[in-house]
């Protein structure tokens, strides 16, 4: 495809197809492919709509639980469910691909009108487009889907040298706080590396794996991915996957995985082995050497990803992220449309809190919404 979803990693056949390929994202674990090809006259392909036809909520980060224990309530039957979206990835993007025609537009419409009318071919209650782009979720809008919005976590580059050139944009505290947790990891004879493509082993994947579980186990319970998703999606990606991993006398103990597309470094997943604790290693990890990255590789900024707002002491700013969601009965709609109304009054009120009390200097003028 041609356009920006070209750019986004996450959007790639190579992702894809590895969380498929690894058992992650199948029918047996509830996310059953139900991807949509459109095809012009010649059989070329001019359009792609990553689908799955789900019997849970987990693994979207846009939460409905609330909205199918209604649906029990009254007897009635949430799951299974449609959905769009890239499995375990909350990250934003275009979720009907298409590719650059005259008839761009007209395939949209049909795209959506054959997402909707899969609601009623497989008799489900609901079909949902987590984290598309600010321009898709507009216009399905136009088509009955209801709106909802979120918020993530992203750090924008000021066109930095380095990295104090980012924290002299900071306030004083907020600076001297950031130098004393960098501190610590030089004092914990901790080593930090950033290994891109074919500089990362099958012996990396293999510790980062037993990391991810470490994290799994203590927060969530169930592991989403594989030790052959790591394999597959990194033989696939090459230089677009960047793992940062700290070493104490060249021992493996945390990592963290990113990837990079387009102008964006995005931070996915953090471990570190069940016994180790080191004050500050998961700032450092994760958030001040994602920042020094895309300064090196002169990228735009650094998406987070969702929770925290201990992110926004460290630079990362709160933003907007979208979804939308068809929902066939009347009356539940008509609920749901409601709650959102409420919840989106909300959301932007506390995203207002947020970012008035930001870790920049008052003369820093700070947009960082896409």
């Amino acid at each position: 495809m041609n356009g920006p979803e070209k750019l986004n990693p996450f959007l790639s056949h190579g992702f894809l197809s590895s969380l498929e390929e690894s058992r992650c994202a199948v029918k047996e674990t509830g996310w059953a492919p139900k991807h949509i090809i459109a095809k012009d006259e010649v059989d070329n392909v001019i359009g792609v709509v990553p689908l799955y036809l789900k019997s849970h909520s987990y693994g979207e980060y846009v939460f409905d639980h609330s909205w199918a224990n209604a649906y029990y309530s009254y007897g009635s039957r949430y799951y299974p469910k449609l959905q769009s979206c890239v499995p375990f990835t909350p990250v934003t993007g275009p979720r009907i691909l298409l590719r650059n025609t005259a008839c761009k537009d007209e395939i949209f419409d049909i795209m959506v009108s054959a997402l909707k009318d899969l609601t009623t071919k497989f008799q489900v209650s609901s079909m949902h487009v987590t984290f598309p782009n600010e321009s898709q979720w507009q216009r399905m809008k136009e088509k009955g889907f209801l709106q909802r919005i979120g918020m993530q976590y992203h750090w924008k580059n000021r066109n930095y040298k380095n990295f104090d050139g980012f924290l002299m944009d900071l306030k004083q505290s907020k600076r001297k706080n950031i130098r004393q947790e960098r501190k610590k990891i030089s004092a914990q004879n901790l080593t930090m590396k950033r290994l891109r493509g074919y500089e990362i082993k099958a012996k990396h994947w293999d510790t980062f794996y037993q990391f991810y579980k470490n994290t799994t186990d203590n927060k969530w319970g169930t592991p989403y991915l594989t030790r052959d998703f790591f394999h597959n999606m990194a033989s696939k990606m090459g230089d677009q996957v960047l793992l940062v991993i700290a070493e104490e006398q060249n021992e493996l103990v945390a990592g963290a995985l990113n990837l990079i597309g387009g102008d964006t470094i995005y931070g996915r997943l953090w471990g570190c082995l069940p016994e180790s604790y080191y004050p500050s290693l998961h700032f450092e990890a994760c958030y001040y050497q994602a920042i020094e990255a895309a300064i090196e590789f002169n990228l735009d900024k650094v998406e987070a990803g969702a929770q925290g707002e201990h992110k926004i002491q460290r630079g990362y700013l709160p933003v907007t992220t979208y979804s939308c969601h068809y929902i066939v009965d009347d009356e539940f709609r008509k609920a749901i449309k409601d709650f959102l109304v409420r919840e989106t009054d909300q959301m932007m009120l506390v995203m207002k809190v947020l970012r008035e009390s930001g870790p920049f200097k008052d003369d820093i003028k700070w947009d960082i919404e896409e």
